[in-house]
């Protein structure tokens, strides 16, 4: 990996981090409501149950990723970063600009069940 491919999954890795950042504010705001903003009556507190735990699957994910982000951009300088934690074999450039993140190729990927 080049030292500019390198820069430029560095940048979009910050990228990332900052719009998941957002977003995970984003639902802790709709997860927890400034007081007397909340369902005023039955439906439509059910309404809120329901949208609550879909925030609740959302964040759970965003975190997770967010994490799996920050990682990566901790480990992007060093000679481990875009190796399959596998197979040890460099994990295509194409995937790690999809997936800055990617800790293994498609192929190890498949078999672990993942």
């Amino acid at each position: 990996m080049t030292r500019d491919e390198k820069q430029k999954l560095k940048e979009s890795i910050e990228k990332e981090i900052e719009i998941l950042s957002k977003e995970i504010a984003s639902i802790q705001k709709a997860l927890y409501p400034e007081k007397g903003q909340g369902p005023s009556d039955k439906v439509a507190h059910l309404n809120f149950k329901l949208d609550q735990s879909i925030h609740i699957q959302r964040y759970e994910e965003a975190t997770k990723r967010l994490n799996r982000l920050k990682h990566a951009y901790l480990k992007i300088d060093t000679p481990q970063y875009g190796i399959c934690q596998e197979c040890e074999e460099p994990i295509p450039m194409e995937r790690l600009k999809l997936m800055p993140e990617s800790i293994y190729c498609v192929s190890c990927m498949e078999e672990l069940g993942l």
